[in-house]
């Protein structure tokens, strides 16, 4: 997401349950968790897998970032129960939009150093729309003819099979999408032509297996319409950066596929839950919290925590870590 001084000043989330079950409706739940957001378990199926999800880092050498994260990686991993792995939400550097490549450099190797010190479980990475460098052409850092301009830079650095790809934990497959489309406006939350074909080919590939979907920006979100004044021209208006733009494209896709149970995001820096279709739709806190300036609005620096399980029930938790931030 966007870090602007503006974003730092947003209306206070009062009531925000209330306010977005409001506002939407047909057979949809809205649910502002401060712990336990799990679909409830019917049955003793046995976990498939459990892992920590982790979103929103942007690490750069200022602010305390680096040690953040290090906390947080240490926390993980001293869970009672700890997670198998981690599964970064994306915007994993605080932005190479509009970065030279020293300073992109700067920022991928910091990540990596930090993980690579403090973290002993396998990482699989999203690309959040902060990891893509050069698509901010105003700034004049980079002409988009370099080798690894756009969301080649984030592939590389972090050694992706592809900028959207999949992998199976038992009966689940989880299916890691890319949300950023390239636009006049910098970029679009939507999926292009290319990746929804491959989408639709991998749920009509995987019929007996649930579907948990990784985005970093939210493909169906409610506390969206309360990310800055977006009422103030007398009508609720979100931008198209901060939800997917084809949502109703993706649900109607999700819809002939039953076997889609859990999606999953970031970008919002803000923690929700939706039920909608029978498929729940979780947007995590960042682990930056306010850009690491302390909690924003009212959700502290954290991550999820979700344990996926045989019979396509899961569970989630999301986790304060303790991240004290430096005072600005």
């Amino acid at each position: 997401m966007q870090e602007k001084k503006s974003l730092l000043t947003r209306r206070e989330l009062i009531g925000s349950s209330i306010l977005a079950a409001a506002a939407l409706s047909g057979g949809c739940t809205v649910h502002t968790p401060a712990g336990k957001a799990g679909q409830r378990r019917k049955t003793n199926a046995a976990r498939t897998v459990r892992f920590a999800h982790m979103t929103d880092l942007h690490i750069e050498p200022k602010r305390k970032a680096p040690e953040g994260l290090a906390a947080a990686l240490r926390h993980v991993q001293a869970l009672p129960d700890k997670p198998e792995m981690v599964i970064t939400g994306g915007d994993n550097v605080m932005c190479v939009l509009g970065s030279d490549d020293n300073w992109a450099n700067v920022q991928f190797s910091l990540v990596k150093k930090v993980f690579q010190e403090e973290c002993k479980l396998p990482v699989k990475f999203c690309i959040g729309n902060h990891d893509v460098w050069g698509w901010d052409r105003k700034s004049g850092k980079t002409t988009g003819e370099e080798l690894l301009w756009g969301k080649k830079r984030p592939v590389h650095e972090f050694n992706l099979p592809n900028r959207y790809y999949a992998f199976d934990k038992g009966s689940w497959r989880i299916i890691m999408l890319d949300s950023t489309h390239i636009s006049d406006d910098v970029y679009t939350a939507k999926l292009d032509e290319e990746q929804y074909l491959w989408l639709s080919n991998e749920l009509a590939e995987h019929p007996d297996q649930h579907i948990c979907i990784i985005s970093h920006i939210p493909i169906l979100s409610a506390v969206a319409i309360l990310d800055g004044e977006n009422e103030k021209s007398g009508q609720w208006v979100i931008p198209h950066q901060w939800v997917h733009l084809d949502t109703r494209k993706l649900i109607d896709l999700f819809y002939r596929h039953k076997q889609v149970k859990l999606c999953i995001s970031g970008h919002l820096h803000l923690l929700e839950r939706i039920e909608y279709n029978d498929i729940t739709y979780i947007c995590d806190g960042a682990v930056c919290g306010a850009w690491w300036q302390g909690a924003f609005h009212q959700c502290p620096a954290g991550y999820g925590v979700f344990d996926l399980y045989e019979d396509g029930t899961f569970e989630h938790e999301y986790m304060d870590y303790g991240w004290i931030a430096e005072k600005a």
